[in-house]
């Protein structure tokens, strides 16, 4: 009987291996986490609120992360297979019926958000690397894009074809190309990886609280805690950046289906992953902001130094070397997270594929290995595309997308589903139910309007809304479908 069960656990019903163990799905959140993100995005908070009370966005940010972590957590114990938030978005709302459209609108999406989250990553890196590169900050070709639209207003966004935008892309290449390996191999990979990631955060950290100086982390301005609007406005725009550090704990949901006991090592790998990210984000941006003052960093906000706050940071206390050395650990730490998310992206397309919901050649496994081939390739050249778009560009259109279509529907949606499927098995059951969801719920709205410039990306996730109806709609109408 028991090895029956454990020659079960290897392999998911949908052929998938189930090869990656609880430590191998938390190294795999915690790199996907831990981006490129958290050491390009520092000058930016600290600007959107004007001073090191920017902190309180972190904290902000990290609570609205686990209390959707616990929404994750639950939806990934009781539906463990590949696919995420397709998954649990059709079952929410009914295979046959409103369910069918959520969970397309979310693929249709996903074909945008998750390309414009890998770019992100391969952007940032060949951000960093220009600190000992300086050559690769030449731009050939910068353009601004601004199409009016009836109803929607103008659709703006710029493009830039530079020698970083053709490193990003050569690093795009070189991912694919490891990625193109069995599941049980990938995951010590992943291990390796979180080991160099980890190694290079606690030296920044140990680095900042040696020289850690209150009296320069905590030069508060004037009136910085008045609850006026500019202080909710700046919140808000704190918060999003602060979101988008922290995403990445939820990957793990989208290999459900190669997980090993997955109704255990999903939920643990989630809040673990979670609780020691913004650990050490809070405390390595504190030790950051105490070595450096907090108006000389966000005075480089819209320069140059921005790309690379933590180099300049490390070659303060060390000199040079320093600088160097830390560079090169980023951009290796940009690299495994963009390893990470091409890795649990690439799966959601395959799974939509095997349920009739998503083109037919996205199911093409790998002979031998048992990998997604065709959705592997085509998330890796569409993150080529997006490589020529500014960063900044990219990280407020990926928040603000993946809210509006897929996160507002799922934080609601693990209430309805414990109303409408209470027969369901649930190996983890969401703490203080339902309040997390609620919270979450609540804070992400807050993210969406509680900005200067809002409606910006709003536009795009609406239009988005309308094409991927439309073209829903048209399809269901052609194969006799719900609603037709």
């Amino acid at each position: 009987m028991h090895q029956t069960e454990d020659n079960k656990s290897q392999t998911s019903d949908s052929g998938l291996i189930r090869g990656v163990s609880l430590p191998g799905a938390t190294a795999l959140n915690m790199i996907d986490m831990i981006g490129v993100g958290p050491f390009i995005t520092i000058p930016l908070i600290l600007a959107a609120m004007g001073g090191p009370q920017a902190m309180i966005g972190w904290i902000a940010g990290a609570a609205i992360a686990l209390c959707d972590g616990m929404v994750w957590a639950e939806l990934g114990a009781a539906m463990p297979k590949a696919g995420g938030s397709y998954r649990y978005l059709k079952e929410i709302y009914g295979k046959e019926r409103f369910g069918k459209y959520a969970s397309f609108l979310f693929i249709f999406q996903l074909t945008f958000s998750a390309p414009l989250s890998i770019a992100s990553g391969c952007v940032g890196l060949a951000l960093y690397a220009s600190y000992i590169f300086p050559s690769l900050k030449t731009d050939y070709l910068n353009y601004n894009l601004n199409i009016p639209l009836p109803l929607f207003g103008p659709l703006e966004a710029s493009f830039t074809i530079g020698n970083s935008a053709f490193l990003a892309i050569g690093i795009l290449v070189i991912i694919v190309i490891i990625l193109y390996r069995k599941i049980t191999i990938l995951s010590k990979l992943s291990q390796f990886l979180w080991v160099v990631v980890m190694l290079t955060v606690v030296w920044i950290i140990v680095s900042g609280l040696f020289n850690f100086n209150s009296s320069i982390a905590f030069d508060f301005p004037p009136g910085a805690f008045d609850l006026t609007t500019g202080f909710f406005l700046g919140l808000g725009s704190a918060m999003l950046i602060a979101i988008y550090d922290y995403w990445g704990y939820y990957n793990v949901c989208f290999l459900g289906g190669e997980i090993k006991n997955p109704g255990r090592n999903i939920p643990r790998a989630i809040i673990f992953s979670i609780i020691l990210v913004s650990i050490m984000y809070i405390v390595m941006n504190l030790s950051i902001i105490g070595v450096l003052p907090w108006r000389e960093i966000t005075e480089t906000a819209g320069t140059d130094a921005r790309k690379y706050v933590v180099s300049v940071f490390m070659q303060t206390i060390f000199g040079g070397w320093a600088g160097n050395l830390v560079t090169v650990l980023i951009m290796w730490t940009a690299f495994a997270s963009v390893f990470s998310l091409m890795l649990g992206y690439s799966r959601v397309p395959y799974a939509a594929a095997l349920e009739g919901d998503y083109f037919n050649i996205f199911t093409r496994l790998h002979p031998k290995h048992k990998f997604p081939t065709v959705s592997l390739i085509v998330m890796g050249l569409a993150a080529m595309v997006f490589c020529f778009l500014r960063l900044k560009d990219i990280i407020a259109a990926l928040v603000v997308i993946r809210i509006i279509i897929q996160f507002l529907a799922q934080t609601i949606g693990v209430i309805i589903f414990r109303v409408r499927r209470p027969d369901v098995e649930r190996p983890f059951k969401m703490w203080l139910y339902p309040l997390p969801a609620l919270l979450a719920f609540i804070g992400f709205v807050y993210v969406l309007i509680s900005r200067q410039n809002f409606l910006k990306e709003v536009r795009y996730a609406a239009i988005l809304l309308v094409i991927g109806s439309i073209l829903f709609f048209w399809r269901s109408w052609r194969r006799k479908e719900w609603p037709f």
